[in-house]
C-alpha cells in the first residue's frame, strides 16, 4: 500500500495563511510558538491517557520524581528517600522552594492526596496502592508509605513519563473524585496555565512561572534533572492541515511542529533552517482497541479471527510512508528491543492474509452482522491513517462497518461511553502509545484486564490479571522475561486490542531553537535566539 500523494512546497505554501502573526503582539525572542500534534480537549492529566493532555501535564505540575532517557528514575519534588522495614516503609522528603501557580506551599499532605487520585486511574498506581496498607503525611515535608510487602518500583511509579503521569496538586483539586475532571489548573510546574487566552480548538497559552525553582544538580534529560525555563511564554496554535502546519514552520511564523507528517519529511528535511529528528528512540506502538462490553467484540473469538486479517505493513505504511527506516513489523505486545518482548504468538500476525478464512472464522465464532462503530480521529493524520486501513480491512472480511469521522476530542469524549452503540456507544478505535508505554506489564495501561475497572474497553481478562501480579513478584529479569511471554500468549489468546505496529515519528523546529530535550514535546532547557 502506498501513502497518498507527496504534497509539493508550492502547494503547501499557498494554503498558508498568516497564522503566525494573527496571534497578537508577543513576538520576539522570549515567546515560543508550537504545532501541537492535537488539539488539547481535556485539561486533567490523569483523566485522559491521550498524549496532548501528557504533555500539557508536564508543564503545568510537577512530579515527585523525573524518568531519563534510560527509563531510570531521580528525585525531582524530593530530595530524597529512604527504606526502612525490609523495604515496607518508604519515607520521601520534599525539598525546599515548592510552590503553586496560587503562592502556596506544596505540601506533603497535597502530595498524598495527589497519589491517591492518581492510584485509582493509573495501572502502575493501582499496583502500588494495592500493596500500600497506609499512605500519610507525618509532617508537611514526609510522604510516608507503609506497605504491605516490599515495592522497589515505587520510585519508577511516581516518576513515570508515560501516561498517566502522577501530577501533585493541591489537597484541594486532588479531593475531586478522580472519574470527575479538574478543570482549574493550579500546579507547581515550570509553567502556568492562561485560561483566559485558551482558545478551544485554536490555541493554548502558558508563561513562566516566575516562582518555580529548579531542582539543582543532575542534568536535564526527558523529565528529569533540573527544569529551566529559558522563554517567558510558549503558546500552541492548533493547525490540523499539514500543509499549512509545513508552510507555517518554513516560513518562521512557528518554531516547532511536534508531529511533523510523513509526507512532508523530505520537504522538511531540505529547509537549511529546520531541524527534524526523532525524538523517541522507542517509537511509538499502533494498536486498534476492542470495546469489549458491547457486541460484536465482546466475543474473544471474533477479536481473534480479525488477526488473519490486519496487514501490519500496510498500516505501518499509511502512517509513516513506505519508508520502512521509520517503522517496524511484526510487534506485539511489549516494544521491541526491549527486556519484555518477544516473538511469542507473532506468527498468527505474518502469514498469508486470507479474508475468506477470516469470514469464516467470523461465521464460526458468532458474528452475526453487528454494525462495528470505528472512531476515526479525522484531525489527527496519524490515528486517521490508521482508522483508514483498519475501516477497510475490517469491511474486507466482512463486518459491518459505521466509520465515524469526529475529532480527536470528540473521540476521547465518546470513547469513556460504556452504552451501546444505539445509544452513542462504539465498537473500536485507533490509538499509539509511545514504546515507553508499553516496557513491562507495570505501566502498560492497555494490558490491564480487570473488567470496568480497566482503561478504555474494559476487558475482563483473569488470567491477564493473575500473570501481571506475577510478574510483580518475580524474584529476577528471567523470571520476569518468562513471565512476559505467557503474558503475550495469553494476549494474543485472548485480544485485549490488536497490534499495528511500530513507527517513529518525528518532530521538527527551527534551528533557532536550542536545548530541545528528546522524549516528547518538553519546554524547558529549550532556549530560542535571535
Amino acid at each position: 500500500m502506498k501513502r497518498r500523494t507527496f504534497l509539493a512546497a508550492t502547494a503547501a505554501r499557498l494554503a498558508m495563511p498568516a497564522v503566525g502573526r494573527a496571534q497578537g503582539s508577543n513576538g520576539g525572542n522570549r515567546v515560543l510558538k508550537f504545532i501541537p500534534h492535537a488539539d488539547l480537549a481535556v485539561l486533567d492529566p490523569i483523566w485522559t491517557t491521550a498524549y496532548i493532555t501528557r504533555n500539557h501535564g508536564f508543564m503545568v505540575f510537577d512530579t515527585l520524581y523525573g524518568q531519563d532517557s534510560t527509563y531510570k528514575v531521580s528525585p525531582q519534588m524530593v530530595a530524597g528517600h529512604i527504606v526502612e522495614n525490609d523495604g515496607k516503609l518508604w519515607q520521601l522528603t520534599l525539598r525546599d522552594g515548592l510552590k503553586f501557580h496560587d503562592g502556596e506551599r506544596v505540601l506533603a499532605r497535597d502530595c498524598v492526596a495527589s497519589i491517591q487520585r492518581w492510584g485509582k486511574r493509573d495501572a502502575f498506581g493501582q499496583a502500588l496502592l494495592a500493596v500500600t496498607d497506609e499512605l500519610s503525611a507525618p509532617d508537611d515535608r514526609t510522604i510516608q508509605f507503609r506497605l504491605t510487602k516490599p515495592f522497589p518500583l515505587l520510585p519508577d511509579a511516581l516518576g513515570k513519563s508515560p501516561s498517566l503521569m502522577c501530577p501533585m496538586m493541591p489537597e484541594r483539586l486532588a479531593r475531586i473524585d478522580p472519574f470527575t475532571q479538574v478543570t482549574e489548573m493550579v500546579g507547581s510546574g515550570p509553567f502556568r496555565f492562561l485560561a483566559d487566552e485558551r482558545v478551544p480548538g485554536a490555541r493554548v497559552v502558558y508563561e513562566k512561572f516566575a516562582d518555580y525553582v529548579p531542582r539543582t544538580g543532575g542534568t536535564p534529560d526527558w523529565t528529569a534533572g533540573p527544569k529551566v525555563v529559558n522563554v517567558d511564554r510558549v503558546e500552541w496554535t492548533t493547525i490540523s492541515d499539514a500543509a499549512t502546519a509545513s508552510s507555517a514552520l518554513q516560513d518562521g511564523e512557528q518554531d516547532w511542529w511536534d508531529y511533523a507528517n510523513a509526507d512532508l519529511l523530505p520537504l522538511l528535511r531540505r529547509a537549511r533552517n529546520l531541524k527534524v529528528s526523532v525524538q523517541d528512540p522507542s517509537g511509538q506502538m499502533a494498536m486498534m482497541r476492542f470495546n469489549c462490553l458491547q457486541p460484536p467484540f465482546n466475543n474473544p473469538a471474533i477479536r481473534r479471527a480479525l488477526l488473519g486479517a490486519v496487514n501490519q505493513a500496510d498500516v505501518m505504511t499509511a502512517v509513516a510512508t513506505d519508508d520502512t527506516a521509520m517503522w517496524h513489523t511484526p510487534t506485539g505486545f511489549f516494544c521491541p528491543g526491549t527486556p519484555m518482548a518477544s516473538d511469542v504468538g507473532l506468527s498468527a500476525l505474518t502469514g498469508p492474509r486470507d479474508y475468506g478464512r477470516v469470514k469464516a472464522d467470523l461465521q464460526a465464532a458468532g458474528y452475526k452482522g453487528e454494525k462495528v462503530v470505528l472512531l476515526a480521529a479525522v484531525d489527527f493524520p496519524l490515528l486517521k491513517a490508521m482508522a483508514d486501513v483498519v475501516a477497510d480491512t475490517l469491511q474486507q472480511a466482512g463486518m459491518n462497518v459505521d466509520y465515524v469521522a469526529t475529532d480527536w476530542g470528540t473521540v476521547n469524549e465518546r470513547r469513556v461511553k460504556k452504552e451501546p452503540v444505539e445509544q452513542g456507544g462504539w465498537s473500536a478505535f485507533c490509538t499509539a502509545w509511545a514504546g515507553t508505554d508499553m516496557l513491562n506489564p507495570a505501566g502498560e495501561i492497555a494490558l490491564r484486564a480487570n473488567g470496568t475497572n480497566a482503561w478504555i474497553g474494559w476487558p475482563d481478562i483473569p488470567n491477564l490479571e493473575a500473570l501481571r501480579q506475577a510478574w510483580f513478584d518475580a524474584p529476577d529479569l528471567p523470571a520476569q522475561q518468562k513471565i512476559a511471554r505467557d503474558i503475550q500468549a495469553t494476549a494474543f489468546e485472548a485480544m485485549p486490542y490488536l497490534p499495528l505496529g511500530q513507527f517513529f515519528q518525528a518532530t521538527a523546529y527551527n534551528t533557532r531553537l536550542s536545548g530541545v530535550l528528546n522524549g516528547f514535546a518538553l519546554f524547558w532547557n529549550v532556549r530560542k535566539d535571535a
